[in-house]
């Protein structure tokens, strides 16, 4: 049988939608049938259903307590046994939607059926469902005309589209984000011209930002958590020599941009994702364990004197 990563989801999302009273989040019918579920007000439960929902049911999200020199935070940690369909054909916020004014960037499995990415063919993945489900991080629902818009590239009625949203400045958010610690690395092993398909596992840990003001300073928070406080672990089917070359390449201290909380690195940047060096999205520290010899690479550093100016500074 082949694997649906919109099926499962679904299954996720019909679990979540109905705890929606005790999860407190809002489930609502838009015009055209659309279902929107509203994590916006949830907590730790609703962004680790919305962080499994996004990865489609391949990959696992927990919390726990996490101590970097002494320093005691709250952690969460992601585990996959597919990380390249997981964080990249499902997680991976690869689809940008602009539409009548209207503009997220769209993640979760919904975009292995709309195929706008060449990544699909990179990935050799080739999605079939009956029912499609997007995730954005947003405070803006989308309009009934733009989900039908979605619904239309995702080849699958208005009714069967699901959409799940949260705002960056939220528990949901926060968690949602956090849980991207695996993507980041896969997402930065594919800009290097790795070949993902042979990460065969993945795990990951990453601090949680305590919930900011407005979503700008939660932009920065979020992305700080992972730049600074992400630690990464992929077990690799490559030979030694490749793994001791790419892993210098892999976390953000090998940035240009490293070293500064990332609300100034944005504000230097004129506010422009572009002209930030793309070297510096992933996480702080990443180790690489080769299945063929056993052995292990690391590079990269956790860095709490960043995360606290961040967090509390």
């Amino acid at each position: 049988m082949t694997l649906s990563l919109n099926d499962r989801a679904l299954a996720l999302a019909d679990r979540l939608a109905g705890d929606a009273e005790a999860l407190q989040v809002k489930v609502e019918t838009l015009s055209n049938g659309t279902r929107l579920i509203d994590c916006g007000a949830g907590g730790f439960e609703a962004g680790r259903s919305f962080a499994e929902i996004c990865m489609a049911g391949l990959g696992t999200v927990a919390y726990s307590p996490l101590v970097l020199e002494g320093r005691w935070l709250p952690a969460l940690t992601v585990t996959t046994d597919r990380p390249a369909i997981a964080c990249l054909a499902a997680q991976y916020a690869g689809w940008r939607i602009d539409r009548d004014g209207y503009f997220a960037m769209g993640s979760g499995p919904a975009r292995a059926l709309i195929r706008a990415e060449e990544l699909y063919d990179e990935l050799g993945w080739d999605e079939r469902a009956s029912a499609a489900v997007l995730c954005l991080e947003t405070r803006e629902p989308p309009p009934a005309d733009v989900a039908g818009f979605v619904a239309e590239r995702a080849g699958v009625p208005p009714a069967a589209l699901t959409v799940l949203m949260a705002p960056t400045a939220t528990v949901t958010g926060s968690v949602q984000i956090a849980a991207r610690v695996v993507e980041t690395a896969l997402h930065k092993l594919h800009e290097l011209d790795f070949d993902v398909r042979r990460v065969v596992a993945g795990f990951g840990s990453c601090p949680l930002p305590p919930v900011a003001g407005d979503d700008m300073a939660a932009l920065g928070r979020t992305n700080d958590a992972v730049l600074y406080g992400g630690q990464v672990h992929l077990t690799v089917q490559a030979d030694d020599d490749i793994l001791r070359e790419l892993v210098e390449r892999l976390p953000a201290t090998a940035s240009s941009d490293y070293g500064e909380p990332f609300g100034n690195v944005f504000k230097a940047a004129e506010y422009d994702f572009y002209k930030i060096d793309p070297l510096l999205f992933s996480p702080g520290q990443i180790r690489l364990t080769s299945v063929e010899s056993g052995r292990s690479f690391e590079a990269g550093r956790v860095n709490l004197e960043v995360l606290e100016r961040s967090f509390w500074g």
